[in-house]
């Protein structure tokens, strides 16, 4: 991600959309959308270039996601690093389950940050949904902005919102984009699942960076990550765990290696990881 542009952050609980309006303002199919609630777990970011200000759009795991496999605290310290770094946070709700639980849970959460707060009431589908809508009001963040990410709906008043958030930091961002950016090398780290592609990442940047366990299929999305290197700005993309396709669980992972293998195409070197302590496996081969 860029440190010439300002970052502005989805959050909200899971499933309620996030990922398909990060594709939606990105024009890519960059975020994996699935119905399965706590697909995304890292911070997935991408350079938005349809406002006067480009900006880094971050796509968080779902704020207090009840997760089967231990994850819930990891994607909510995701989403507390991204509220950390952003200069306008996207708060979405899910128009057709209207007000629940965990998005007052969310919002309590959000009130506590000095951070503009917009909040974007998507699946908004149907017209006749419109008198639910103001029952959102209670959240603290005004009425908030329809939408359908499934439909497109709205976005151009979205990224009118944003635009006005980011305008009073134009003189920032046009002297961090006045100076000459140096291009380095694309990285991927690729291999099996497990084998500790996140934990070099880590230790390269010295950074808790991507979420770390011993579970396999930690990482779904392919994730890029700047890296600064004798003033060389480089990019480490650390890619989900392939397997061979007929083991393969899941529609999920079967997106996810189609990712990997994307990241593989677009990097300058790649580096294949593989753990010392099984020894090389048919998969490493």
């Amino acid at each position: 991600m860029s440190i010439s542009h300002p970052t502005v952050a989805i959050v909200g609980r899971p499933n309620v959309g996030k990922s398909a309006i990060f594709n939606r303002v990105i024009g890519k199919k960059i975020s994996i959308v699935h119905d399965q609630p706590g697909v995304t777990r890292d911070r997935i970011a991408a350079l938005c270039e349809k406002t006067d200000f480009p900006f880094n759009l971050v796509d968080t795991g779902g704020i207090c996601a009840t997760l089967d496999d231990g994850f819930a605290e990891a994607v909510g310290l995701e989403v507390d690093i991204a509220i950390e770094t952003a200069k306008v946070i996207l708060l979405v709700v899910d128009a057709q389950d209207g007000i629940t639980t965990v998005d007052e849970i969310v919002a309590k959460k959000l009130r506590k940050t000095n951070v503009p707060i917009k909040l974007l009431i998507n699946k908004a589908d149907n017209e006749k949904q419109g008198y639910i809508f103001g029952e959102f009001a209670k959240l603290g963040f005004g009425s908030g902005l329809p939408i359908s990410a499934e439909h497109g709906h709205g976005f151009e008043d979205l990224l009118d919102e944003v635009e006005k958030e980011l305008a009073p930091l134009a003189r920032e961002i046009e002297a961090v984009q006045q100076e000459k950016d140096r291009t380095g090398l694309r990285i991927s780290l690729v291999g099996r699942p497990n084998v500790g592609k996140s934990s070099l990442i880590n230790a390269i940047l010295e950074d808790e960076r991507t979420i770390v366990s011993d579970i396999a299929g930690t990482t779904r999305d392919s994730v890029d990550i700047p890296y600064l290197r004798d003033n060389t700005k480089h990019t480490l993309i650390d890619t989900a765990g392939l397997r061979q396709r007929n083991k393969m669980d899941s529609s999920v992972e079967v997106f996810s290696a189609m990712r990997s293998e994307r990241s593989i195409r677009r990097s300058d070197i790649c580096l294949l990881v593989i753990d010392c302590m099984e020894g090389i496996t048919a998969m490493d081969r």
